[in-house]
């Protein structure tokens, strides 16, 4: 069996695992082993406490450093073993006394100093490798004695050993390393080396720019946003004479006021980030917004003097340093701020600038200034509701004590009809933003602007008015409907139709009476210009207006007291009122849904009508919707299956023909004539006999066509009666138009009953034609009398027929029962033995002359229009 190698052996041993080493003997040797080497370590390196004798000798030196930090940590070892020793004489009570983390130990001991490198890579690493790492380690006490000791060797890399430390790290701690500026020679300095022997150094100084310092301060912002890092690090650059960093400084501070001063930087929720290269590409006017973007009410003014005017007295400078000042700078910013804010915003800008404080406490100094800010900003805002900051706003603003003279007020109604055309909406621009409103207001000198801040007064209560009655405008709405009638009308109109109330219950009479009042202040009746609200409406216009408003709620009750009280003077003149009430009646029938006037728009329709006094029109339109009622109850439809609408009623320009529409929907309607007849009426003909006649035609033919002849002879009888009378009574006879017309639905009506043959009345047939041989035109007679003969020849057989059985039953007995045409034949026999001579035939002219003056001979009436005298 061969024994193993060294190499086995070394191996074994580096495998074998603690737990493994059971051999107490063996370990306690090992340990007795390890003390006899750290006591020969000790001995050998005594001699490095005194040191090399000899300067020059470079490896001397070396050795002699090296030897004294091994033999450092050589007695540290040893220490450590001893204090080791005596803490494992320690019981298990003593163990149980505290915690090993206890938070109330003293943790104010300081233990040995740890090196910041290995040996090993101190002695075999290179020099400007190691700087490197430790800069990245922000060691910079062992790097600053590495530098001054290889001052040489890392000179070269000192830029690179600067980046290399991280962008959180203080300056003022690595500030030896940063490099500076000679004074005296302008060239850049560096630390002082003393290394441990004397060697030239061949550095070249060079003069130090500050784009390196640029870029780190880019760095620094742009990734950790320490903008106090930065900061510092340009503040001791100048302090080290580097030139080039004065604006950059400048800049930092400001973007520092941003960053950590500026509202909502204190909680973090709202801080801003911003890079050197965005904030240098900036425009001042961002600039300034972005500072008093999370600005509040109450602390806007604060942040001006503090945030944005220093900002400004910092470009003022850096103007003036270029050679181009730009004494309006502050200005133009400043407002150019207050022209884009929202009014909470910008009121309290307005107190910081009233004319009563002193110029030096004032932001905005220039009373004019101030008004045309203020114009600008109240004509352009689009709020509807923020009418009490427009009010403080305008409290702010200078008092002239003008006198009034013709030529500046011409010149102000010259810029408000400018403004009225230049606020007009359109597609490109939806509405006028404050900047382009303040070009208008520039030109006017103090004497306008007061005369302008006039008109602001009033056009700020009537705001108030119309934003206390829920039907709120913009402020520039006073100016686009300046002289637009129309539109004010409109607006008037939709202020009176007040379907809920902000200011009090509608069933209350003192609202609406409240509600008038203001309306009549609007027109500003005793100013003559057109400045207010509804300037372009008459007083009596405005009282129309409510009153149709007041209608259209349905307030009935209330608008009758207000239109008609019993004392003092009326609202408006009876016919006004009565136009008023037809007009509103008409609104509501033309939006109901359903015809029935017992509910709904219907019978808000009918009862609007009671408020006006009963006038013949007023009682139409009642008699109108009644009829309207009526003909919904019969089911008439508009199309299969849809009710037929009030307002399809209104637009049917014939409205006999909704009668015709109700016997043809309902079968038994036609037996209702005195029902028809009134509807007739309602519908809008009374004592129209034309229009009965027409009605009376259409029952008669819908009778006829169910078959119902006592009905249809009954409305054909009282038909030509009403046509007799027609042309007994009408001032022209048979001359006028309207009774030619009724004689033409007369005939036509008689002529189609007297000829039904299912009809059995015969008499009544025959007095029905003869009706129409009467009415008819010549160029009918021919036709009538066809008829005529058939129904004579019928009514000459059955009269043969009734006289042969009333001989029949008169005479009774066989002889009757026998020979019951006897008679008859013996009659007929008799003629037969009569011979006359014949006469040559007639023409057939004189044949139908002959013929219809037998047949008028037998009329119940005359053939003349008129009787004779």
């Amino acid at each position: 069996m061969t024994s193993p190698t060294d190499a086995e052996l070394c191996t074994r041993w580096t495998a074998l695992d603690d737990l493994e080493l059971t051999d107490d003997l063996w370990a306690a040797a090992a340990c007795v082993d390890r003390r006899f080497l750290l006591d020969l370590g000790i001995r050998r390196t005594a001699s490095a406490e005194s040191g090399s004798s000899d300067p020059n000798d470079l490896r001397g030196t070396v050795s002699a450093y090296f030897s004294s930090h091994i033999r450092s940590v050589l007695l540290q070892q040893v220490r450590d073993s001893l204090a080791a020793a005596n803490s494992t004489t320690y019981s298990e009570s003593d163990a149980d006394e505290g915690w090993e983390d206890d938070p109330w130990a003293d943790t104010d001991t300081e233990g040995p100093p740890t090196a910041p490198l290995p040996l090993s890579v101190f002695l075999t690493e290179d020099v400007s490798l190691m700087c490197l790492a430790l800069a990245s380690q922000m060691q910079f006490l062992a790097l600053k004695i590495i530098i001054q000791r290889h001052n040489s060797s890392v000179f070269p890399h000192r830029f690179q050993i600067i980046t290399r430390i991280p962008l959180f790290a203080d300056p003022s701690d690595y500030r030896d390393l940063l490099p500076a500026i000679d004074s005296q020679s302008g060239m850049e300095s560096f630390i002082q080396g003393s290394p441990w022997r004397n060697v030239k150094l061949a550095c070249s100084q060079v003069a130090l720019p500050s784009t390196d310092c640029h870029k780190r301060v880019e760095v620094i912002v742009s990734s950790t946003g320490l903008v106090d890092m930065a900061l510092s690090l340009v503040q001791h650059g100048v302090s080290q004479g580097v030139v080039g960093l004065d604006e950059l400084g400048e800049d930092l501070s400001l973007v520092s006021r941003l960053v950590y001063d500026s509202p909502g930087s204190e909680t973090g929720g709202s801080a801003e980030t911003i890079s050197i290269s965005e904030w240098v590409s900036l425009e001042p006017r961002d600039v300034v917004r972005r500072y008093l973007a999370h600005s509040a009410a109450d602390t806007i003014v604060n942040d001006i003097r503090r945030l944005v005017m220093p900002y400004l007295f910092v470009l003022e400078s850096r103007c003036e340093r270029a050679g181009k000042p730009d004494s309006g700078l502050f200005k133009r910013l400043l407002y150019d701020y207050i022209l884009h804010a929202n009014l909470d915003v910008v009121v309290p800008i307005f107190e910081a600038s009233k004319p009563t404080l002193v110029a030096s406490q004032r932001l905005i100094s220039d009373d004019e200034d101030l008004a045309r800010l203020a114009l600008a900003c109240l004509y352009g805002s689009s709020s509807l509701y923020d009418w009490a900051n427009m009010s403080r706003i305008f409290e702010c603003l200078p008092a002239w004590n003008f006198e009034a003279e013709r030529d500046e007020e011409d010149e102000v109604d010259t810029t408000v009809a400018s403004l009225s055309s230049f606020l007009a909406p359109s597609t490109s621009r939806p509405h006028s933003s404050p900047s382009d409103l303040l070009v208008f207001f520039k030109p006017l000198p103090a004497q306008s602007l007061s005369r302008a801040l006039d008109i602001l007064d009033v056009h700020l209560e009537s705001g108030e008015i119309l934003s206390r009655w829920g039907v709120p405008v913009p402020l520039r709405w006073f100016l686009q409907s300046a002289h637009d009638e129309a539109q004010q009308r409109a607006w008037a109109m939709k202020m009176a139709r007040q379907n809920d109330a902000p200011s009090g219950d509608l069933d209350s009479e003192e609202v609406w009476l409240s509600l008038l009042e203001d309306m009549l202040k609007l027109t500003r009746p005793e100013e003559l210009s057109t400045n207010s609200a509804f300037g372009a409406l008459s007083g009596d216009d405005v009282r129309q207006i409510f009153f149709r408003g007041l209608l259209s709620t349905g307030k009935f009750t209330i608008a009758k007291r207000v239109a008609l009280p019993r004392h003092g003077e009326r609202l408006l003149s009876p016919d006004v009122i009565e136009s008023l009430c037809l007009d509103c009646s008409r609104e509501f029938y033309d939006n109901a849904s359903s015809g029935n006037y017992n509910f709904g728009d219907m019978k808000l329709a009918y009862d609007c009508l009671s408020v006006a006094p009963q006038s013949p029109a007023i009682l139409k339109e009642r008699e109108f919707i009644e009829a309207t009622s009526r003909i919904s109850s019969f089911n008439v439809t508009s199309r299969p299956g849809v009710p037929i609408l009030p307002i399809e009623i209104r637009l049917t320009k014939d409205k006999l023909n909704l009668v015709a529409r109700v016997l043809s929907s309902n079968e038994s309607a036609y037996k209702h004539v005195e029902v028809l007849l009134e509807l007739v009426r309602k519908l809008g003909f009374r004592e129209d006999v034309l229009a009965e006649v027409k009605m009376l035609a259409m029952v008669a033919d819908t009778a006829l066509q169910a078959e119902d002849f006592p009905r249809a002879f009954e409305a054909s009888d009282r038909m030509v009666n009403a046509v007799v009378k027609l042309r007994q009574t009408a001032p022209f006879g048979a001359d006028s138009p309207q009774v030619r017309e009724a004689v033409e639905v007369c005939w036509v009506a008689c002529f189609q009953l007297g000829r039904q043959s299912e009809a059995e009345d015969v008499d009544r047939k025959m007095a029905l034609l003869g009706r129409a041989l009467e009415l008819c035109p010549p160029d009918k007679i021919v036709d009538i009398l066809t008829s005529w003969r058939k129904l004579e020849a019928e009514d000459i057989d059955r009269r043969q027929r009734k006289t042969a059985e009333r001989q029949w039953r008169n005479q009774g007995g066989a002889k009757q029962a026998g020979d019951p045409r006897g008679r008859m034949s013996t009659l007929s026999s008799k003629l037969q033995d009569i011979h006359m001579p014949s006469p040559a035939l007639p023409s057939a002219s004189a044949l139908a002359s002959h013929t219809f003056n037998r047949v008028a001979a037998s009329f119940p009436f005359s053939m003349h229009g008129h009787p004779p005298d």
